[in-house]
């Protein structure tokens, strides 16, 4: 058994504060791509992170197939395509942009404190946040540096496979710019920069379960 993941970056949102919808447009581009999909896959599967960007998208996505004769399996949450975890006081936080938002993730943990958190207190400012994540070494990262997020997104793709029942011609993962940063590093060899919307990686398990990655932009 082989298996296809396409990782794409959720759709166009109006900011990243907090757990925001994606726009109208946003929207719209994920109906145009999940009608691409249909084209070359006739069976998809949709599968997204947690967050209300990621499963807006994955719905769109999933209209836009369905809507060109594809077959497509309800969209899931799963866990594997999660942003990556990062720990502040004990706490899983999302890497976000300002000490209010960090201390509003964390019971007790004032502004102040934020400011001064050890990782966030150089984050906040740069101004490649992600870039900067990646390319630190793991010992100064409080959770998930870019190799384990890579490695991660890899045992969860060699995993596929693993459904030997109705497979899925194309399995599309909605996921977000840390994820898919650090696995085309990975994979590829580089950082592509900030991804543009519904854009990523396509990642192809062979029947050893090993990987091979090219960029996909569909369109």
């Amino acid at each position: 058994m082989t298996a296809r993941l396409l990782l794409l970056r959720h759709g166009e949102v109006a900011s990243h504060r907090g757990d925001v919808p994606v726009t109208a447009i946003g929207l719209e581009v994920a109906r145009a791509v999940g009608a691409q999909l249909a084209v070359e896959a006739e069976r998809v599967r949709l599968l997204s992170g947690s967050t209300l960007r990621a499963r807006q998208t994955a719905d769109a996505i999933a209209d836009g197939a369905r809507s060109a004769g594809a077959e497509v399996d309800n969209p899931r949450v799963a866990f594997g395509l999660r942003n990556p975890d990062i720990y502040v006081a004990g706490e899983r936080v999302e890497m976000v942009s300002s000490p209010a938002a960090l201390a509003a993730q964390v019971p007790g943990l004032s502004e102040q404190q934020a400011a001064e958190a050890a990782f966030f207190g150089q984050f906040y400012g740069h101004p490649d946040r992600i870039g900067w994540w990646l390319r630190l070494p793991p010992e100064r990262v409080p959770g998930e540096d870019a190799g384990a997020v890579a490695r991660r997104v890899g045992q969860f793709a060699a995993s596929l496979p693993d459904r030997t029942a109705d497979p899925a011609d194309l399995i599309v993962g909605v996921t977000h710019s840390p994820v898919l940063r650090a696995c085309a590093l990975a994979h590829l060899g580089h950082d592509p920069g900030e991804p543009e919307w519904v854009t990523g990686l396509e990642l192809t398990v062979a029947p050893d379960r090993s990987l091979s990655a090219r960029w996909h932009a569909p369109g």
